[in-house]
């Protein structure tokens, strides 16, 4: 269905178990994006881009949200995201400033906001059910934190994070959080709470939500980073620049896939996997074949552990021309009957490379 921002920010899920995507990806004006941000900063590229997508918040209203996410003092740094030049055109963009040091507070931070704001607005309280593989869960609950009107479930694997991870998460002694660990891997923790999610009833009469990448407006804050990260790497509006990107669920990239397709000029997404290769598998050979738990390698990376990857389905949306029955087709029947889908034959995974700018690779 489609849906004001804040409905489908307030759903997470679609109700038929599909996800959220914008109608359309509205362009960039990269010349006042590079003047907003050397006058004020990272808060303000954010209202910018954002705005661009959300139509039922009043503008002063998202702006003050954005200027409450990113500050200096839960990024401790007035940069949010600095960029440092590492030689041969080399950059690298620090992601990992947060409260949590997970990239996914660049995101989290934002959606505390919008979460309080919204249902404040509504009068309504929301019960938040999320998976983790590490990473997601620790910077949902810092960032849900002294927030009443939001509870917080968080499914992770059992004994598969890091120490680290599972300290911060297991740690938090607040009564609306809750950690769940969950036998298996993460794809388990997650078939679960998509399972809930595919119960209307039961999920309306619980008021569930989500903050797992599933949910759009994640997605959307992370592409600010990216415009951020290219304008800061780049002295003109024509300069190309290529991201290498980790990737296990597939939401990372797929922000820099919304920011290339709004215009900002990315010349390559070099998608990087660990020995978990279901992503590597489809970019190189064009077939995507989902892992059972017992195939899935356990890393030092856990949260890239992961061979059902959620935001994949929204690429192969746009790669298939947006076309809804075939999208269901291949994530519906094929994949729950053999466990797999094959594109290579296709026009469109021939031009992945040329028109969306994928490669990949695999250590």
């Amino acid at each position: 269905p489609r849906l004001p921002f804040c409905d489908v920010l307030l759903a997470g899920l679609a109700p038929d178990g599909g996800l959220y995507v914008p109608e359309s990806y509205p362009p960039l004006d990269l010349p006042r994006l590079r003047r907003v941000l050397a006058d004020e900063g990272y808060a303000a590229v954010a209202y910018e881009v954002l705005s661009s997508y959300i139509d039922d918040i009043p503008a002063k209203d998202l702006r003050r949200l954005c200027e409450k996410a990113y500050t200096a003092e839960a990024f401790g740094d007035a940069e949010i995201v600095p960029v440092s030049e590492l030689g041969d055109g080399l950059w690298l963009a620090h992601l990992s400033n947060g409260p949590t040091a997970a990239f996914k507070d660049l995101a989290m931070q934002l959606l505390g906001q919008l979460f309080e704001y919204e249902l404040e607005r509504r009068q309504q309280r929301l019960t938040i059910l999320g998976a983790t593989s590490g990473d997601t869960g620790s910077a949902a609950e810092y960032a849900m934190l002294g927030k009443p009107s939001v509870r917080v479930f968080m499914l992770s694997p059992q004994g598969r994070m890091s120490a680290f991870q599972q300290a911060q998460m297991f740690s938090i002694l607040d009564p609306h959080i809750v950690n769940i660990a969950v036998p298996g891997v993460f794809d388990d923790s997650q078939d679960l709470v998509k399972e809930v999610f595919g119960d209307g009833e039961f999920k309306a009469r619980h008021s569930i939500g989500a903050v797992n990448s599933i949910n759009v407006a994640r997605l959307l804050a992370q592409v600010v980073y990216y415009v951020v990260a290219w304008l800061r790497a780049t002295t003109d509006d024509e300069q190309r620049v290529s991201f290498c990107v980790p990737s296990g669920n597939f939401g990372n990239i797929c922000a820099g896939h919304i920011a290339k397709e709004m215009g900002l000029p990315i010349d390559r997404l070099v998608l990087a996997t660990n020995e978990n290769t279901v992503l590597h598998e489809f970019f190189s050979t064009g077939v995507y074949r989902v892992r059972a738990s017992s195939e899935t390698y356990e890393t030092s990376s856990p949260s890239m552990d992961i061979s059902k990857a959620s935001n994949f389905e929204r690429f192969a949306f746009d790669l298939l021309g947006r076309d809804q029955e075939l999208l269901r087709d291949l994530f519906g029947r094929q994949l729950r009957s053999s466990g797999e889908f094959d594109l290579s034959g296709m026009a469109e995974f021939a031009s992945i490379p040329e028109r969306y700018g994928f490669v990949s690779g695999a250590s």
